[in-house]
């Protein structure tokens, strides 16, 4: 019995259509890779936008967080100082006669004190010593009380007039630094201002505290004043950097009431 061959037509066709299937089943997978690669490029696209959107928003919603708190501080410091100026007014007349027949002199000590980021203004005060006191001053260098050497305390300093003494306790002294205030030289509450010379001495942890504006009191103000050695000021006064805030600021004041008060520390 004779079989029947192939016939070559048939199997041409059938050759030709598996390589039909193959290139069409080829096509279809590198279709699909490239659809998977183009959703993954859009979707890191995607996230990245995102990611850039959050960072400008964090960074505008900071901004803003950071200038209303300074709009809020300088209106405290405004609204403050001009209702201490009003209200102590008749303490401010008489402390200027006492001060007149106590010793002869001008009623306010203008000084130069280092403000924010270095930048020196004048500061005032009612004057608590005799006029001769800055030149007096070299010869009592090695009577200095402070512990670090910085800053020059002296608690029986003999410059200090009648007037003075009381003034200084009870920090009637730093009235005048409300007009400070108001010039925006110096906030309420803030680091004290130094010297230039006691700024020459600082290192550079020491002028942290010179990155905000100074203020009229801070937290070593309330907690022993010129007790408190000068490496321990510096601590506060980046403690308070750190934590600053209106609600702060509010409480320092407040505790700040009694501490004038009770004189400790003041001389």
């Amino acid at each position: 019995m004779r079989l029947n061959s192939p016939d070559p037509a048939n199997r041409n066709k059938k050759g030709a259509s598996r390589k039909q299937d193959e290139r069409t089943s080829g096509f279809g997978a590198s279709a699909g890779l490239n659809d998977i690669l183009f959703l993954s490029e859009t979707l890191a696209s995607r996230s990245m936008f995102l990611a850039r959107m959050r960072t400008r928003l964090k960074k505008r919603f900071w901004i803003m967080n950071a200038w209303s708190s300074r709009l809020l501080k300088r209106w405290m410091d405004v609204c403050g100082s001009l209702c201490a100026i009003i209200l102590l007014m008749p303490l401010f007349v008489a402390v200027a006669v006492w001060l007149k027949l106590d010793s002869p002199g001008p009623l306010l000590y203008r000084q130069v004190r280092i403000g924010q980021y270095g930048r020196p203004f004048y500061f005032y005060k009612f004057r608590s010593m005799y006029i001769d006191s800055d030149v007096r001053r070299a010869a009592l260098e090695k009577e200095n009380e402070s512990k670090d050497g910085v800053i020059f305390k002296m608690k029986n300093d003999p410059r200090i007039t009648r007037c003075g003494r009381f003034i200084r306790k009870y920090s009637i002294d730093e009235a005048p630094q409300f007009i400070n205030v108001l010039l925006g030289d110096m906030s309420l509450v803030g680091p004290r201002p130094p010297l230039p010379d006691e700024v020459a001495q600082y290192t550079l942890d020491d002028r942290k505290r010179l990155e905000i504006l100074p203020g009229i009191t801070c937290i070593w103000q309330i907690s022993g004043r010129s007790d408190i050695p000068f490496r321990e000021q510096v601590v506060l006064d980046k403690e308070y950097i750190r934590g600053q805030g209106f609600w702060k600021d509010v409480l320092i004041l407040f505790k700040t009431i009694p501490a004038v008060i009770a004189g400790k520390g003041a001389y």
